[in-house]
């Protein structure tokens, strides 16, 4: 050990490359994202639910649990996304950290899924589509981090300032493409009400087959009835999400007679080697895609 130490200062690499990186668990893959961009070299994050996984239907496993309690840090969203973490806390004895990155975030509220008391609404968990939010994210995560690891709070505090400049960078950019579209055309319909704050910050009209949860499905009813307002609002696309099932949607076309605008990412990343890998990557894609089907 003396020999490797040695021959690393020869070399002129820095100790902190001999200490181990902080053990953090994240929810899932988008906050895991934020995350990893913040923590840098000086984290080792792992997220439970993965890339094009469904956070709102999760299943922790064993394994899962054995990662939890030796973990220093748990990054969640809150907001009621994860109804899972109370089981997985309690299974795994967490002793740690935990930061709630949706902690303070002014939400909106949806209506309850299907089958539940009728005009009830619910917390939209979802916060992370409007970057403006995401700002609160950063600072959320930043502080934990700094919390579980006070050497590091000089690295955590500039890469989550370069992260943030980002974050308004592609915020500006969306904001400047939506303003140059008639409010007549900035509507869209996705499988589940998970755009409704991105909906919020650009003027875009949503409509949705399944409420702010994957866990209720939509009824013939209330497909019956979305085909009648997708007529009526004039809605140009359709779009999938790449953790939904896609034969609702291909009813939806045949019966609405509306295009499938693409593929947007709605609460996971995409695998490594697709085009939703980060959030910023998630974010530019979506409205991208969007844009192309509306203009």
């Amino acid at each position: 050990m003396k020999k490797s130490v040695f021959g690393l200062l020869l070399l002129g690499l820095p100790m902190v490359a001999l200490a181990a990186k902080l053990p953090v668990v994240a929810s899932f893959s988008i906050v895991g994202d934020m995350t990893r961009e913040i923590g840098g070299d000086r984290v080792e994050v792992v997220s439970l639910v993965g890339p094009d996984q469904d956070a709102h239907v999760f299943q922790p496993s064993p394994a899962d649990v054995k990662r939890l309690s030796a973990s220093r840090l748990f990054v969640t969203n809150g907001l009621g996304l994860e109804g899972w973490m109370g089981r997985l806390t309690k299974a795994s004895g967490y002793k740690g950290l935990m930061v709630e990155a949706g902690n303070g975030i002014k939400t909106r509220m949806a209506p309850a899924e299907e089958g539940e008391e009728k005009g009830r609404e619910v917390t939209d968990p979802h916060a992370w589509h409007d970057p403006q939010r995401v700002q609160v994210y950063i600072r959320n995560i930043t502080a934990g981090l700094i919390k579980a690891d006070p050497q590091g709070k000089a690295d955590y505090t500039r890469r989550a300032a370069e992260f943030s400049a980002k974050v308004k960078q592609q915020d500006e950019w969306a904001a400047q493409q939506f303003a140059a579209i008639p409010a007549a055309k900035r509507k869209m319909l996705t499988s589940h009400d998970a755009f409704g704050y991105f909906g919020e910050r650009y003027g875009i009209k949503l409509l949705a087959i399944q409420g702010v949860s994957t866990e209720a499905e939509a009824s013939a009813k209330g497909v019956a009835q979305l085909v009648k307002q997708v007529r009526q609002e004039k809605v140009n696309a359709i779009f999938m999400e790449n953790m939904t099932d896609k034969r609702l949607l291909e009813q939806l076309t045949r019966e609405a007679k509306v295009k499938i605008g693409g593929e947007l990412y709605a609460d996971a990343l995409s695998k490594p080697n697709g085009p939703a890998s980060s959030y910023l990557k998630l974010f530019h894609h979506n409205v991208e895609t969007i844009l192309q089907s509306i203009r």
